[in-house]
């Protein structure tokens, strides 16, 4: 997630919030907090039951040879509460994915207003949806499932429950926004625009295709440059298209966003997410990069040259961009300060890291491009090595001209023994990846299913090799994960929702048609899909762009002649650049945040870094072997 970085795509900031409420906004935070605590926990608990079931089908198949039937339909419908769930819980905390970068740019009571208007845009969607999701909800009541055999209602509950409780932490926030002459204006605004909306349906019906660009161009764009979460601002959307424009049932819509929230290999997600958390408190991510110093730490540049070896590591171990950079700054940037080294060069390389290491396994994206189209998930997990390694080695050559000059005569070489025994310490952390990427090639485990070998492994590793594991930031970090999932998975719902409504009015066929007659064949399509996804990862990042996207390129991509695994290393580097290039990707901000650095800072720096990436990028699109060549072995 890759998740961006959540100081940068946060909803409404708490600043905007009463510090000491009163009255109604007294009574709106304890109510709040009551249902917000038990709402937590509960996401909590569905995170560690996951965790527990998919464990006991690894070892009742793999083992016991006596597969778990239940299992899987088990796990697919506490996945949609903790998805449903774990939306409430990035609702409340501000969590829910953003762009930020006109809001935070604005006069304070500018700002004020657009973080209203945000919150405002999400009530709005909840209140239009709510009555049809639970429509959904009885509709489903008729299925019986065939291995539990219990009424689907018991699933597809999940979705008025968590909107109802979305909408109950909304409103909550709402009422104890400080800035009320700018909470009533966007109240205003929001009433206005769904009126003039509405007053203008029997008008817009007429435009055909046209409408396609008022709604998935204009009105996204408005609201996403607004500063309203991206999940909702493909929802607005699409409900206004779908109500407005069409004749197609409300209730549909609800079933898609059910449909995008329900492949089960999405469950990789939080388990992955917990697995980075895992391992950062475990000690083990320290102790790689503890070894990597010691072997590098007396060449010019070694930190920096550290800090992109790290980066690949930790990305094969953790699938979180976040759990990547929180687990390695902390650790290698007092050091590379003391050395003389910018904050501002710091951030940039870590901001850079972080486009580098976007396919390597079990790269989050990897797995969602896998729902989302078909292609072999340890297909992609084999294909994603090579590509980042060919962007670290422009990196490294950027870090050789910038530091072949440094001044390291204060620095003392680790001595040959200190090394072997740090090489000793290091080796369960640096032997993860390798044993998860096994896992899934070798067929112990899916790309779902690995995750809890590598909980385990961690788990075993904090225990008895690091003697390292805090049980009480368990808690704390299965919310966390909790949080990071809701926010990623709603996106997923509501962007699987926006393409069905794209290709349901002929524009996947219009794309394709388009696409496929570019000038230059295979090489043209992936030139225009370069600049197409470093421009979507940019502005909407990486997970919805390839959701909205991937069902529609992909297949035009096999027409061309280009092979599927290529086509997704290339679009996920060009997403990455995107996503961590100023001024809009929200990945370089989350970088700031994590280093504790203002973003004005590395602006100075990133230019030659993204130079580096874009290089090594066209390298990964001009040779395809890069991405394919180990995929026979």
């Amino acid at each position: 997630m890759h998740a961006a970085a959540r100081p940068a795509t946060a909803g409404p900031s708490d600043v905007a919030l009463t510090g000491a409420p009163t009255g109604l906004a007294a009574l709106a935070a304890r109510a709040d907090h009551v249902i917000g605590t038990a709402v937590e926990w509960v996401a909590a608990a569905i995170v560690l039951v996951e965790i527990a079931i998919l464990a006991a089908g690894v070892t009742a198949r793999y083992l016991f040879h006596t597969p778990l039937v239940w299992s899987d339909e088990l796990a697919s419908i506490l996945f949609l509460w903790l998805s449903m769930l774990g939306a409430v819980v990035a609702l409340r905390r501000g969590e829910h994915m953003r762009m930020t970068g006109l809001v935070s740019r604005v006069s304070p009571g500018a700002r004020a207003f657009l973080e209203a208007l945000a919150l405002t845009a999400s009530i709005v969607f909840l209140l239009l949806i709510f009555h049809h999701a639970l429509d959904y909800a009885q509709e489903e009541g008729f299925i019986v499932t065939p291995a539990l055999e219990i009424s689907n209602a018991w699933r597809a509950a999940a979705i008025p429950t968590g909107i109802a409780l979305m909408l109950a932490a909304a409103l909550a926030r709402f009422v104890r926004l400080h800035a009320r002459g700018p909470a009533f204006a966007a109240i205003l605004v929001a009433a206005g625009l769904v009126a003039l909306f509405w007053w203008a349906g029997p008008m817009l019906k007429p435009l055909g295709k046209l409408n396609l660009v008022i709604f998935f161009v204009g009105v996204v764009a408005t609201n996403v440059f607004a500063g309203v979460p991206i999940a909702f601002s493909f929802a607005l959307a699409t409900f206004g298209y779908l109500a407005l424009t069409t004749s197609t049932p409300l209730l549909v819509m609800v079933g898609r966003l059910d449909e995008g929230m329900s492949h089960l290999i999405l469950l990789a997600v939080p388990l992955f997410v917990f697995l980075g958390l895992l391992i950062e408190m475990t000690g083990m991510a320290a102790a790689m990069i503890r070894f990597l110093a010691s072997l590098l730490g007396h060449v010019r540049g070694g930190l920096s040259y550290v800090l992109i070896g790290a980066m690949y590591l930790v990305s094969g171990i953790s699938g979180s961009k976040i759990a990547d950079m929180a687990a390695i700054a902390p650790v290698l940037f007092p050091e590379m300060k003391a050395r003389g080294a910018k904050p501002g060069d710091l951030v940039a390389l870590l901001s850079a890291t972080g486009a580098q290491t976007e396919t390597i396994p079990p790269s989050i994206v990897l797995i969602t491009i896998g729902s989302v189209t078909g292609v072999s998930i340890a297909a992609l997990f084999t294909g994603g090595m090579l590509p980042a390694v060919v962007l670290g080695l422009a990196l490294c050559a950027v870090v050789w001209r910038r530091y072949r000059h440094e001044d390291l005569s204060h620095v003392v070489r680790v001595p040959a023994p200190e090394i072997l025994k740090l090489a000793l310490v290091a080796l369960p952390a640096i032997a993860l990846p390798f044993v998860i990427r096994a896992a899934v090639v070798e067929g112990v485990a899916t790309a779902t299913e690995v995750s809890t070998i590598g909980i385990a492994y961690s788990v075993v590793m904090g225990l008895v090799v690091y003697r390292r594991f805090d049980w009480r930031r368990i808690g704390p970090m299965l919310i966390e994960t909790a949080s990071l999932t809701g926010a990623i998975i709603f996106i997923v719902g509501c962007a699987t929702a926006m393409a069905w409504g794209l290709t349901q009015s002929g524009f996947s066929q219009d794309l394709g048609r388009i696409m496929a007659a570019l000038p230059g064949g295979a090489w043209g399509f992936l030139a225009v899909s370069i600049v197409a996804f470093v421009i979507l990862g940019s502005v909407l990042e990486g997970i919805p762009a390839i959701v909205l996207f991937g069902p529609l390129l992909f297949p035009i991509a096999r027409q061309v002649g280009v092979h599927e695994v290529h086509y997704a290393m290339v679009v996920i580097l060009a997403m990455g650049i995107g996503l961590f290039a100023p001024p809009f990707g929200v990945g370089y901000y989350g970088a700031c945040a994590i280093s504790k650095v203002n973003p004005d800072e590395g602006l100075r720096h990133i230019g030659g870094y993204m130079l580096a990436l874009i290089l090594g990028l066209l390298v990964v699109a001009a040779v395809p072997w890069l991405s394919t060549g180990f995929l026979k072995f």
